[in-house]
């Protein structure tokens, strides 16, 4: 008999509302709810492929344990806990609790109950070590605000906007970055028909760049210069929205003074874009009344991604591009708190130098977290605080790490490595012990994760929400569970309380989020667990569960409060640190020393029917791509003697990778343009299966050089590197 179930993608953080056909206890079929409110049917080629995933014959159905020659054998995972929860004791009584870490990566942001109970354990045993992606994805989002202040208002959002402007970023494949990740084609699509003017800077012709008013197809890492350039435009033509900053930011005339050096025609020289699409850039954006700068991936991923990050904050600031008194919250929160916001800055305030001090590089705790790019060099120093144990939970350090050979010296030289994965990735084959979760279909799940990216403009720019129940079981004679319960089922043989803290808001008048303590003795569920994270929010998860496709709570209305009357807090437009950053940018005029002998700058870029390293064992999303190539200019082709298809030796300064050579004219000249988080483990036997497993780029970085000195990010993008047919 065919049923047919409402339900959430969780593919990656978008979320989308999809309908999935159930057969024989088994899903077949998954298409885009029509009937949901916001995303009317859409859907991608990764949330379609669910059934592949659910039923791949790779699919981790029981949880495995390593022995002692490097073979696997299954474990259940009751056995695996209790073994982990015994070896963790050890390590914990020899070592201390600083010995101890977890890393949480992308695939666990979909899953509101995995990474709230991984922290209530290491919280448990009292270890700070606690990384995640953010420190080697987009650290500068994060961190900038604190140095910038934010805005107690909110941002403006995408919808009703007559600009907007993309650094680096193509929405149409990521799923992010301002543009509605419900579908972000159309959106972007249909306001540009509407009359929207799009900004993008970006050295590839993306699908985003072909809707633009003004595409800057600028050099690899010059986005610091061409923003510093275009702020300069506008403060010297006046387009500054002076009555906003001149009650609300401070720092105006030092940062004018330190933009004078970007003139038009340096800027256009070093960033190789032309002088009258530069001034064309910052007109457009200057001239609209709404709309938001926004950078992507790759400029973080770049030198100097925090200054980029920081530099669109100012520009949005100098264009008054912050919601005001009396109008409209986009989103007031829905299963988050209620939100308070109001028409003042939230001053700024350290983004980094407080909680746990790293070992190495001066790091230390920032906004975005701990310095993940450090955590290798974390297992390798010996000494007080080494850290003994990694637990992993949705990430796969071996192929998103940067400085892939010391990551993969790090990960064998750990006591203990668990991670829980659906299949035998780059990370599981080093692993002492893989515990196999329950997949998408199998576990219920909810729209709060993606709620909480409203501060940062996106998530969802309309109170939305939905709940989606379980809708298959796990396969016949499996034994996979949640990842929550992996965690409470540690802490309760170590016997250790746990706490689980609910979500967030946001605003000036944020408070503390309520706090539950789990009963120990008898295993909450997962509805329990939701219920604990939703606990204060605006619309009770009673409420969302009634709406089985989805619902927009239009009724709860709210507008942006008038500031406090003894509200004194600027936005910062000078900052010390980033104003002394900008000099440097100047200073190097835009000229590498080693342009001779590494000529190219490998850029990363994503794939639509890849998430990171996730997806790439489902033969349905794999059609065309297996690996991650090497998009080049065929001109640069040529000019090398390589043709599409050809395998070149892709060299940086510190390691070098195999590649498969790909044409691209959407492409500017001098770049290599490749998909990160592709490849295994840095072998001979690997290197050569290229063409089936792909290239890890994070193999051309080193984490001791080229590195911010805050978060620790080191250059993973705009790498330089040389490219020669491989014989």
């Amino acid at each position: 008999m065919l049923e047919t179930h409402t339900s959430i993608c969780r593919f990656c953080h978008a979320g989308c509302a999809i309908l999935v056909d159930i057969e024989d206890g088994k899903p077949t079929r998954v298409v885009g709810d029509k009937a949901n409110p916001i995303y009317h049917g859409y859907t991608c080629p990764k949330g379609r492929a669910l059934p592949q995933q659910h039923l791949n014959p790779e699919r981790l159905l029981h949880s495995m344990k390593r022995r002692a020659k490097g073979e696997y054998d299954p474990i259940s995972s009751e056995q695996a806990m209790d073994e982990i929860a015994e070896r963790v004791a050890e390590i914990v009584a020899k070592h201390g609790p600083r010995s101890v870490a977890l890393y949480t990566g992308t695939f666990s942001f979909p899953y509101p109950a995995a990474a709230p109970m991984a922290l209530a354990w290491l919280d448990a045993i009292g270890s700070p070590m606690r990384f995640t992606s953010a420190t080697i994805d987009q650290p500068g989002k994060l961190i900038a605000p604190s140095l910038h202040g934010s805005w107690g208002g909110g941002a403006q959002t995408f919808v009703g906007a007559d600009t907007w402007m993309l650094v680096g970023a193509n929405p149409t494949v990521s799923k992010s970055i301002g543009v509605p990740s419900y579908n972000p084609a159309w959106y972007l699509d249909d306001a540009v028909k509407k009359g929207l003017k799009l900004v993008v800077i970006d050295p590839r012709r993306s699908e985003a760049a072909k809707k633009a008013e003004v595409h800057l197809q600028a050099k690899p890492g010059e986005d610091p210069s061409v923003l510093a350039g275009i702020i300069r435009i506008i403060l010297e033509e006046g387009l500054v929205d002076h009555e906003f900053v001149g009650e609300n930011a401070e720092g105006l005339e030092r940062l004018r003074a330190f933009v004078d050096p970007f003139t038009v025609d340096s800027v256009a020289k070093r960033a190789d874009v032309p002088a009258t699409e530069l001034v064309r850039a910052a007109r457009v954006f200057a001239g609209g009344r709404r709309g938001m700068a926004q950078a992507g991936t790759g400029p973080n991923m770049s030198s100097r991604g925090m200054l980029t990050e920081y530099l669109l904050l100012c520009l949005n600031t100098l264009c008054g591009r912050w919601l005001r008194e009396g109008e409209a919250i986009p989103n007031p929160g829905v299963l988050l708190p209620p939100i308070s916001a109001k028409a003042q800055p939230i001053p700024p305030g350290p983004g980094w130098g407080f909680g746990e001090k790293l070992r190495v590089r001066n790091l230390t705790d920032t906004r975005a977290g701990l310095p993940t790019a450090a955590l290798a060099d974390e297992i390798l120093l010996e000494g007080e605080g080494q850290v003994k144990a990694l637990f992993c939970l949705g990430g796969n350090p071996m192929a998103a790490w940067p400085d892939q050979e010391k990551t993969y010296a790090a990960m064998r030289e750990l006591d203990l490595l668990v991670t829980v994965d659906i299949k035998m990735s780059a990370t599981a084959k080093l692993a002492d012990y893989v515990i196999a979760p329950k997949l998408t279909l199998e576990q219920p799940g909810m729209t709060l994760p993606s709620e909480t990216l409203t501060p940062y403009a996106m998530g969802y720019s309309v109170p939305y929400a939905q709940y989606a129940p379980v809708v298959v079981d796990p396969p016949a004679g499996s034994d996979v569970i949640e990842e929550w319960e992996f965690f409470y089922g540690l802490a309760q043989r170590m016997g250790l309380p746990l706490t689980v803290q609910a979500a967030y808001s946001w605003g000036p008048d944020m408070k503390k989020p309520a706090r539950t303590d789990l009963d120990m003795q008898n295993k909450p569920t997962t509805e329990d667990v939701f219920e604990m994270l939703t606990r204060g929010s605006n619309v009770s998860l009673e409420e969302v569960k009634r709406h089985p496709h989805g619902h927009v709570f239009a009724e709860l209305g709210g507008v942006v409060k008038p500031a406090d009357p003894d509200c004194e807090a600027k936005l910062d437009l000078a900052n010390e640190l980033m104003m002394e950053e900008l000099a440097e940018v100047a200073a190097e005029a835009g000229v590498r020393e080693d342009a001779q002998e590494l000529p190219f700058l490998l850029t990363c870029r994503r794939l639509l029917d890849v998430h990171n390293s996730a997806g790439r064992d489902i033969d349905k999303l794999v059609r065309k791509y297996r690996y991650n190539p090497a998009f080049m200019h065929p001109d640069d082709l040529a000019d090398l003697g390589i043709a599409s298809g050809d395998l070149v030796e892709i060299r940086s300064s510190h390691s070098a990778i195999f590649g498969v050579a790909e044409a691209e004219t959407n492409l500017r000249r001098g770049i290599v343009s490749m998909p990160h988080a592709f490849g295994d483990a840095p072998t001979e036997e690997n290197d050569a299966r290229v063409r089936e497993i792909g290239s890890n780029t994070g193999r051309l970085s080193s984490v001791e050089r080229d590195y911010d000195p805050y978060s620790g990010i080191p250059l993973m993008s705009s790498i330089p590197v040389s490219v020669a047919r491989a014989s």
